[in-house]
């Protein structure tokens, strides 16, 4: 197992990237215990979720449309206590949370483009207490902080592009299930629908809305949820639309849809590796721009004030009749703004790099006037009024770098791969938490690709630091046949000290392509 904490790294990157002092302290993690499933690339172990009244894990294995159920009194030897089988419920799990000895299930129908479901469960009987059916792919669910409703985020994909009409493309929305009568008594009278009919008029200027033949509604991909800690306000990300909704979750209504924005790549401090093909690490300033386009988000509250925590994973669309996707090397670009066009294309400059077709010809002429690239491989911080106040800049790929010289880059599913990301969007960070430790705050985020988890400070958030960088991934391993560790790290559940079942605070990271759940300690550093 790798670590590189923030005086290793920043030993070698000090010019680049500033550090407090106080990143000398801190927080370590420790790799304390493991369970496999034993299922590879099948995305065997994605969302868990922990019961501390039962000190129970719940996490997603959506190979086998279930859940599994581990006792995590002693995280070093975890046992599988039960599965949940959910065939009967739907043709895919997505997603789990638990709260006041309550297990909520989002389960995604077959055809999937049909209404979902969220099944309860007694986290201690497992019994079927209800379920209740919810807008088309229920991808994630969570409690509000105060217990009384479940959200769902319904991302409604398409089929394909080939036909128009609801059967083919079903609307996003955000279920809110009201369970404050308990969730045995839950019917579909508790159930609202938080929806964007209000937005088909028109989206908000800046929000990517380009799926042929769809309505704002249609577009519109709900992904993730964060409630604030008053269980008043969510945020959702919408993903492929480059924008957060902001719900009011008393009225069930989607009040505002807030663009993100691009990322200058250009920028001091922001520059990436772009091409798999250039036989070496080259982090440095691309004329590009990318989307934050963030997959998971959390809040926390800090000083009396609510922010939001986003790791920019980036997506694409790609369908049958209609895929956004293109290198770099096949646009034509504007000779008046890329003078040097010939040069920036070869593949071992920027002509591998995928981007999107939808954005940067501003002319509509068919000449590129900018590049505009999915993701911003980084992690922001954004305050409640959804001003961005924190990036990490181009830190994963720097840290990564520092840490895995000869893997810099590789993709989750094969060792001897590296590079193999950089033509795309880099470590892929999607996966996000936030804990409190020690009177700090610390977000933790997964990088999907190369593997690992980062640890930043975020106690004062527009000064926020990198702390420590842990990787339980084996890159000598054949990952195949299971010997190289944890790969793809997918959800992450932070447990504080009141609730653990050992006298630690854990992390708990699932990791879909080894199908694995690891358990991480938190240890004060200095």
């Amino acid at each position: 197992m790798r670590r590189w904490s923030s005086v290793g790294i920043f030993a070698i990157f000090l010019c680049l990237v500033p550090i407090a002092a106080e990143a000398q302290r801190g927080v370590e993690l420790r790799l304390i215990g493991r369970f496999e499933t034993g299922i590879f690339d099948d995305s065997g172990a994605e969302i868990p979720a922990f019961d501390p009244s039962t000190s129970r894990l719940f996490f997603t294995n959506a190979a086998d449309n279930v859940v599994h159920v581990l006792d995590i009194t002693d995280p070093q030897n975890s046992t599988l206590l039960a599965t949940i089988e959910l065939a009967a419920l739907g043709g895919g799990v997505n997603s789990v949370a638990v709260a006041n000895g309550v297990l909520a299930v989002a389960i995604e129908a077959d055809p999937a483009q049909a209404p979902g479901t969220v099944a309860f469960y007694d986290t201690q009987t497992l019994e079927l207490l209800s379920s209740v059916a919810v807008g088309a792919l229920p991808d994630m669910v969570t409690f509000t902080p105060d217990g009384t409703k479940v959200l769902t985020a319904n991302e409604g994909e398409p089929v394909d592009y080939c036909m128009a009409g609801l059967d083919q493309d079903p609307v996003g929305s955000i279920s809110i299930i009201d369970i404050s009568g308990g969730a045995a008594a839950v019917t579909a009278a508790n159930v609202m629908t938080a929806g964007f009919g209000a937005f088909d008029g028109a989206a908000p200027e800046g929000v990517r809305i380009f799926g042929p033949n769809a309505t704002v509604s249609q577009d519109l991909e709900p992904e993730y949820i964060a409630v604030s800690p008053d269980s008043a306000t969510a945020w959702v990300t919408l993903q492929e639309n480059n924008a957060v909704a902001i719900v009011d979750i008393a009225t069930g209504m989607v009040t505002d849809i807030v663009p993100l924005g691009v990322k200058d790549h250009h920028a001091l401090r922001t520059g990436f590796d772009a091409s798999n093909r250039d036989d070496t690490i080259r982090i440095r300033p691309w004329p590009t721009v990318g989307m934050y386009q963030p997959d998971a988000i959390t809040a926390y509250e800090r000083g009396g004030n609510v922010y939001y925590v986003t790791a920019n994973e980036g997506d694409a669309r790609d369908y049958d009749c209609f895929s956004e996707e293109e290198r770099v090397n096949d646009l034509t670009l504007d000779p008046a703004v890329f003078p040097a066009a010939d040069v920036l294309q070869r593949d071992e400059n920027l002509g591998r790099l995928t981007v999107t077709t939808v954005n940067g010809d501003m002319g509509a002429d068919g000449d590129f006037e900018e590049i505009w690239q999915f993701g911003a491989r980084s992690f922001s911080i954004w305050n409640s009024a959804g001003e961005r106040i924190y990036d990490s800049g181009n830190e994963f790929e720097l840290i990564t770098a520092g840490a895995f010289p000869d893997e810099f880059n590789s993709n989750n599913d094969e060792n001897d791969s590296a590079d193999a990301r950089s033509d795309d969007k880099g470590p892929e960070p999607e996966g996000v938490v936030v804990g409190s430790f020690r009177g700090r705050d610390y977000a933790f985020i997964g990088l999907e690709r190369v593997g690992g988890v980062m640890v930043y400070d975020v106690s004062e958030p527009q000064g926020s630091f990198f702390v420590d960088y842990i990787s339980s991934r084996d890159f000598e391993g054949d990952a195949e046949m299971g010997e190289a560790g944890d790969l793809g790290p997918e959800g992450l559940v932070y447990i504080p000290i009141e609730d653990s079942p050992i006298p630690r605070a854990l992390l708990v990271v699932t990791y879909e392509v080894s199908g694995s759940v690891a358990f991480y300690s938190l240890v004060p550093r200095g």
